[in-house]
């Protein structure tokens, strides 16, 4: 059936952080534009049979300078209620930036078997030095009530600007 494990997506019709008003939107179901799908692997540790953290690895870019949201941390519960949130801890600091954690409420459609929701969530964002341009790494641990645990190695690509640069339209005709 459904599980009630926390899922980390980077999902979401529209996110709110709380107290600013500010809001991010993407389409339901797939991860924001600068984010790639992630690459899972699991293995078991040869003492005891038991599982290791799963290693999820995810890439972002982004303009430099400028928050780039890198993750979504949240808890779907089956009835499409929110269960509690993950735990959060940084196991390695970018080196040429800087991760914050701001909370958030998540609104999504057609999430699974819930049709519309809105749930709190975490929204991890990393913002490089001023100048800096080039890759820069995080790895995040997450911790999930259930007990299983993540580990998140985000690569983050820095520089240039976020939105596509195409040509340049013709300009008007002068008089």
């Amino acid at each position: 059936m459904f599980r009630h494990d926390t899922i980390a997506i980077g999902l979401a019709a529209s996110l709110v952080m709380a107290g600013s008003g500010l809001a991010t939107s993407a389409l339901a179901q797939t991860p924001p534009p600068a984010l790639e799908p992630p690459k899972a692997s699991e293995s078991k540790s040869q003492d005891q049979g038991t599982a290791t953290p799963k290693v999820i690895e995810r890439s972002a870019r982004g303009p430099t300078a400028r928050n780039i949201q890198v993750g979504v941390y949240l808890n779907v519960q089956p009835d499409c209620t929110s269960g509690t949130l993950p735990a959060l801890r940084m196991i390695t600091p970018p080196s040429n930036g800087t991760v914050s954690i701001k909370r958030g409420k998540v609104s999504a459609t057609n999430y699974k078997q819930c049709l519309a929701l809105e749930v709190p969530g975490f929204i991890a964002f990393y913002q490089s030095k001023a100048d800096y341009i080039g890759s820069d790494e995080v790895t995040i641990e997450v911790k999930y009530p259930a007990g299983r645990t993540e580990v998140q190695r985000i690569r983050i690509d820095v520089g240039g600007s976020a939105v596509p640069t195409g040509p340049k339209a013709p300009q008007g005709q002068k008089i």
